[in-house]
């Protein structure tokens, strides 16, 4: 399993109601089909070796018999794939007959899960023809298979080359009861469910259907593969559609077409399951073993486990997937931008609450201090521009006259002409109070002070300038019993990209949740929606502005500095920064997804020169983050030392080098 990646999939044959052998041999084409593209885990739907729709012929012995024998051709078959497959069919043991799945995997048959939730109301009638299944798990000697074969509810498949591989299935109504199997299944440790399903369509159900599997896979923190009965089935009543879906963690990575029976794969990930439930210490943790040992004549590959049977099996490519260095494309869809949402709707939605979350936050800090006017150092770049419109925001919450709040700028030997004027224009349009302060001479004088040659534009002559401004707003703030309200944004904070006690500091950051990524949509939601034609006209040209902190002289009156040809591009690092906090992953898997999701914008090599430049600035910078002012959470990341991220200031970063190092 490289980089916790399983490929799995939902399959719908087009069936012949009660004809097992055709059935068997359009289930063999599709597990074939899948095999050829690496699939390890596929599902098929319920009852499919006969049909769902067999009604009273479920009662009929040939129909029982052929569909075992046709069960055992499909676990011959399966000797020389490398798969774990789920089939349903109709189950005989002692004399009772169940709904069930089989379990089959390198030609064995590992074991026989019922359907436990029968339903017996509208159109539906399973208790006419089977029992429910018992949870635990018991055994018995096949004739036919000449095996033991295991039977229950409370049966895990546990892949033997790695820990994060667990199976657990239930069968359609399952899912649709107030306490479906698979919470139990999950809380013992099963980190993938499956269900064989056969759900008729009704108008709306499609979306009902949907948000049961994903919200399952959500409250389950698992990956979830569905697999419904399409065409073929009868109509006599009722319609198929064949809707299969792939779902993880809350997120449908997959789903069909309805009404074409279909195929549907997906790679579901399986770090990324483990991590999350070892993030929230309020998931159980798996039952610990009570009895141990193998029933009286049990196959090695079962142990019990409280009160689930795990049995094992392998899967081969998983060994020569973790040593193939030319690795499959992942199919999975890899969002390049994490924060920001593709959906133009969505992405408006989240713009407004997190606009709503950042005023909301400085309206409660300035009720707590009493303090009725704010100061902002506005350069007529993106941050500052942000935390002026929140600013206001929060003014117009707390009905205090804007032009209370006090927009600072401060001109200095980077400033351009075309910032300067924005800064400006903005704060006119918002109807804030401009003062200007003009720095040049306090800082030429501190540079006297310090003996700093002005001609030498290192670090010092930077970082003077940034801490000039800090001092000017904090002490302007005493004048008018203000609060300086902080500007730099996430990103800049993980990258360490700011000055120590100079634009590092304020007395609330209101953009320390929201990384550069967002920040731009945040500005662009508000121009789009101000209703104000000429701030709109200014904040686009805000937009178009390149990121800088202008701290050296312009060339040609335009921006020399720019912020993303010296630590690389914010959409990198932000794509890095989602899955280092959110993920804890290998360094070598976060590039694996980068180069997938960026492919043909950047090269492998510059995404492993910007991911190293990451790791390096993260781990150096965390001293700057230890201190960072109040500020509001507005997603699921966060640099806050009082939040998310408790760090070290003086960790090593070498284990995480050391692991892109070993890219090729």
């Amino acid at each position: 399993m490289k980089d916790g990646f399983i490929r799995v999939a939902a399959a719908t044959p087009k069936i012949k109601v009660a004809d097992p052998e055709y059935n068997r041999k359009q289930i063999m084409k599709l597990i074939e089909e899948g095999a050829s593209q690496q699939v390890m885990v596929m599902v098929f739907p319920e009852l499919c070796l006969t049909g769902y729709t067999c009604q009273d012929l479920f009662m009929q012995l040939p129909l029982i018999r052929k569909a075992k024998e046709e069960l055992k051709l499909i676990t011959e078959a399966s000797k020389n794939i490398d798969m774990l497959i789920f089939v349903g069919l109709p189950w005989e043991m002692d004399g009772k007959l169940y709904n069930a799945a089989a379990a089959v995997c390198h030609g064995e048959l590992l074991g026989i899960v019922p359907k436990k939730h029968l339903p017996n109301y509208s159109e539906f009638y399973e208790l006419r023809n089977f029992c429910p299944g018992n949870d635990q798990a018991v055994e018995n000697w096949d004739p036919d298979f000449q095996d033991w074969i295991y039977m229950g509810s409370h049966i895990l498949f546990r892949c033997r080359e790695t820990a994060g591989l667990v199976v657990g299935a239930e069968i359609c109504e399952d899912l649709w009861v107030p306490c479906p199997p698979s919470i139990s299944h999950a809380m013992a440790g099963a980190t993938v469910i499956v269900n064989c399903s056969a759900s008729n369509e009704t108008t709306g159900k499609d979306g009902y259907r949907r948000n049961l599997v994903c919200g399952q896979s959500a409250r389950l923190v698992c990956g979830y593969i569905y697999s419904n009965a399409g065409e073929g089935e009868s109509t006599q009543d009722l319609v198929f559609g064949g809707q299969n879906i792939i779902a993880e963690n809350g997120t449908c990575l997959a789903e069909s077409k309805r009404f074409a029976n279909d195929l549907v794969i997906a790679d579901l990930d399986l770090e990324r399951l483990n991590s999350e439930r070892r993030r929230m210490s309020t998931f159980p943790s798996q039952k610990q073993a009570v009895a141990g040992g193998n029933f009286p004549g049990q196959k090695e590959s079962g142990s019990l486990h409280g009160n689930y049977m795990e049995v094992m099996f392998s899967l081969e490519g998983e060994k020569k997937e973790a040593s193939n260095e030319n690795l499959w494309p992942l199919k999975r869809f890899i969002d390049r931008a994490p924060f920001v949402p593709h959906n133009k709707q969505e992405r408006e939605k989240r713009c407004e609450e997190i606009l709503s979350i950042q005023a909301m936050g400085l309206k409660k800090r300035l009720e707590h201090t009493g303090c009725v006017h704010a100061v902002v150092g506005l350069s007529g770049g993106l941050d500052s521009t942000l935390a002026l419109l929140v600013t206001v925001r929060a003014f117009d919450l707390l009905k205090l006259p804007r032009n209370q709040i006090r927009c600072i700028t401060m001109p200095c030997f980077g400033t351009t002409d075309r910032t300067y004027h924005n800064a400006c224009q903005i704060a006119g349009q918002v109807g804030a109070t401009l003062q200007e302060v003009v720095i040049k001479e306090a800082v030429s004088l501190h540079f006297r002070d310090i003996g700093q040659d002005p001609k030498l534009h290192d670090v010092t002559y930077e970082n003077s300038q940034a801490r000039e401004r800090t001092q000017v707003l904090m002490d302007i703030a005493n004048q008018i019993n203000g609060m300086v309200i902080g500007t730099g944004d996430m990103s800049e904070l993980a990258l360490g990209w700011a000055t120590y006690n100079g634009d590092h500091m304020s007395m609330y950051g209101v953009n320390g949740g929201v990384p550069k990524t967002l920040v731009r949509h945040l500005v662009q939601y508000f121009a789009d929606t101000c209703g104000e034609k000429e701030l709109a006209k200014v904040l686009e040209d805000v937009l178009d502005t390149p990121v800088s902190p202008e701290l050296l002289p312009p060339e040609n009156g335009k921006i020399s500095q720019k912020t993303e040809d010296l630590v690389g591009p914010y959409e990198l690092h932000d794509f890095f920064l989602y899955y280092v906090l959110r993920f804890g992953y290998m360094p070598s898997k976060i590039y694996r997804l980068a180069v997938q999701a960026f492919a043909g914008e950047y090269s492998q090599e510059t995404v492993k020169k910007w991911l190293n430049v990451f790791y390096s600035r993260f781990f150096a910078q965390q001293f700057k983050r230890s201190c960072l002012p109040d500020g509001p959470k507005v997603g699921s990341v966060s640099v806050s030392p009082r939040g998310d991220l408790r760090l070290p200031s003086d960790a090593c970063k070498r284990i995480w080098l050391e692991d892109l190092e070993r890219i090729k």
